[in-house]
């Protein structure tokens, strides 16, 4: 039967870091003016007043140090505190599009395959810049390439259940060549004015390239063993930015909170209580199914979410304390970067790895929904 193997990679990162001491200097001088403006309020205990955020903070919640974006000034100007992106026209190539083609051509180029070699594109992220038409056709345009095209969003997960998407794919015949590309721009929807996660994500894009066996020509290779994928309904991570506002009693050019209400919330407590262990056993019983054991691992490619989330996953699995070598992570620098996170460090974190050598890309999220990719490298 023909198997499936990764060829390629590629990381596009934006030009605009933001360091956590930077961000926490707009945030509290963004509290310190709400506070000014309602200090009778307060004074009379009718409103709490605002808390200030720490570097020390974020990096004791999270392990995030920095974060890339795609703008930064509109994101510490107190007096905006989002991205300030203009406005494309419709024949301009889309932002995410510019994205993908950056990381796409770095991934095409390391497997040594042109683009018209493609069968499927497809663009995989939490959030689509437009419901149509598909950022994935454009892509597809954009590189030149043949076949098909289209767009999923499983939040964090849908760069490994479009892997699995290509892997079925590859595997039933129906096509040779797969690009799965994920541009994350996370900071356009993350409420900036929220002290809980006004620190969690970063922006980037990556792109895999999938091939059958019997066609690549790459020297190095990932075969894909195989995918596993799980979802359980929950309200704990949400985002309900959507067509369906501007018909609600609550317009969104008239109420700032209305739409602050709308970008990602979550319960952070309660995801971490819920989704390690869910993940945990998925990993686990992935594992088991196919022969191996957690002494098999070489390496753990986690979705850069949260350290302690990682770090606690990795134990579950390994059944000790995991090495960073063991399981790498980037979101100290990258932030969460969604469905992109888990690729990134796939990308940085796999050259010292030998045939034979078995590792697991996990990604998990809102949903919640967990996707499971077990590879073992390869040589041509």
């Amino acid at each position: 039967m023909t198997h499936a193997v990764i060829t390629g990679t590629g990381l596009y990162t934006p030009p605009h870091a933001i360091d956590n001491a930077t961000l926490v200097a707009s945030f509290n001088a963004w509290v310190d003016r709400e506070n000014a403006r309602y200090q009778e309020a307060i004074e009379d205990g009718w409103r709490q007043p605002l808390e200030h955020s720490s570097s020390e903070f974020i990096a004791k919640a999270s392990g995030i140090q920095s974060r890339y974006v795609v703008e930064a000034s509109g994101i510490l100007d107190p007096d905006r505190m989002r991205p300030h992106l203009a406005p494309r026209a419709d024949d301009a190539l889309s932002l995410q599009a510019e994205m993908g083609l950056d990381a796409a051509r770095q991934a095409l180029s390391a497997a040594g395959v042109e683009p018209g070699a493609l069968d499927t594109v497809i663009v995989a992220c939490s959030n689509l810049q437009r419901p149509y038409p598909a950022v994935a056709v454009e892509l597809q345009a954009a590189l030149g390439a043949e076949g098909h095209a289209f767009d999923m969003n499983v939040a964090c997960s849908s760069a490994t259940f479009a892997i699995d998407q290509a892997n079925n794919a590859i595997r039933a015949g129906s096509v040779k060549r797969v690009l799965v590309v994920s541009p994350e721009i996370c900071s356009a929807h993350l409420n900036f004015r929220d002290r809980d996660s006004h620190f969690i994500f970063g922006d980037a894009c990556t792109a895999v390239l999938l091939e059958a066996d019997d066609v690549a020509c790459a020297e190095e290779r990932f075969d894909v063993v195989s995918t596993r994928l799980a979802t359980r309904f929950s309200n704990a991570i949400r985002n309900n930015f959507g067509f369906l506002d501007r018909v609600t009693d609550h317009p969104v050019d008239r109420d700032p909170a209305f739409v602050s209400d709308k970008l990602f919330v979550q319960d952070g407590r309660r995801v971490f209580k819920d989704v390690c262990p869910l993940v945990a056993s998925l990993i686990g019983e992935h594992l088991d199914a196919e022969g191996l054991a957690p002494d098999d691992l070489k390496r753990l490619w986690l979705h850069q979410a949260n350290r302690h989330m990682n770090d606690l996953i990795a134990r579950r699995v390994l059944g000790r304390e995991p090495s960073l070598a063991e399981a790498p992570v980037i979101l100290d620098r990258y932030a969460n970067t969604s469905s992109a996170g888990s690729i990134i460090a796939f990308h940085l974190h796999r050259e010292n790895l030998v045939a034979g050598d078995v590792g697991v890309v996990c990604s998990f999220g809102a949903g919640y929904s967990a996707g499971n990719v077990i590879l073992r490298k390869v040589k041509a």
